[in-house]
C-alpha cells in the first residue's frame, strides 16, 4: 500500500512482484531492442527504483507495435522486467532482436488464418503480455532456458524461426 501510495505523478506504481521473486527493483533498468521488421533501434531506461517512467513506456508502446497495421497497445512493464533480467543474467551486450510485440486482433486473426502455426487464437501478444526475441550473442537455447528458470510466465521455443516467445502469463514452455 505504501509503495503505491507513495509514487509520483511521474511515475507509475509497480505491478504485485511474481511469487517466485528473481530481481530486485532497485536502480536504473533499461532496454536496448532493434525491430527486425521495421529496422528501428531504440535504448531506453524504463524504470528507476520502484517507479516506472511514463514517457519511456510510452515509447516502448510504440516501438513494439503491431508492424503490419500500426496498431500500438499497452504492453506489461513486467515484460520489460523480464526482458532486462534475462539480459542481466545472460551477460549479453547485444540488444534484443524484436520479432514480434503487440498484436491487434485483426492481425492475429489473419496470421491465424494463413497456418503456419504457432499463433494461439487468444495470443498474449493482443493484450500486450508477449514478445518473440533473440539476443545476436546469446545461443537461442540458452535464452530459452534461462526465460524457463525465471518462472515468470510462458516461454516457447522457435528453433527453426530463430526465436523465443516470452510472456508474463501462467508458467508453462513448450
Amino acid at each position: 500500500f505504501l509503495r503505491r501510495a507513495g509514487a509520483t505523478a511521474l511515475a507509475l506504481p509497480l505491478p504485485a512482484p511474481p511469487a517466485r521473486a528473481w530481481a530486485p527493483l532497485t536502480g536504473t533498468r533499461a532496454l536496448s531492442l532493434a525491430h527486425t521488421h521495421t529496422g528501428e533501434r531504440l535504448a531506453t531506461t524504463y524504470a528507476v527504483d520502484h517507479r516506472y517512467l511514463p514517457p519511456a513506456l510510452g515509447t516502448l508502446d510504440h516501438f513494439l507495435r503491431d508492424h503490419y497495421n500500426g496498431a500500438v497497445g499497452r504492453i506489461d512493464p513486467r515484460l520489460f522486467d523480464l526482458l532486462h533480467e534475462l539480459h542481466a543474467r545472460l551477460r549479453s551486450q547485444a540488444p534484443f532482436d524484436v520479432i514480434s510485440g503487440y498484436r491487434s486482433a485483426h492481425t492475429n486473426e489473419r496470421l491465424r488464418e494463413r497456418g503456419g502455426g504457432g499463433v494461439a487464437r487468444r495470443s498474449l501478444h493482443m493484450d500486450g503480455q508477449a514478445i518473440d526475441v533473440r539476443l545476436g550473442d546469446v545461443p537461442l537455447a540458452d535464452l530459452r532456458d534461462a526465460a524457463i528458470e525465471l518462472r515468470a510466465g510462458g516461454v516457447g521455443y522457435y528453433a527453426r524461426e530463430r526465436f523465443v516467445h516470452i510472456d508474463t502469463g501462467r508458467v508453462r514452455s513448450w
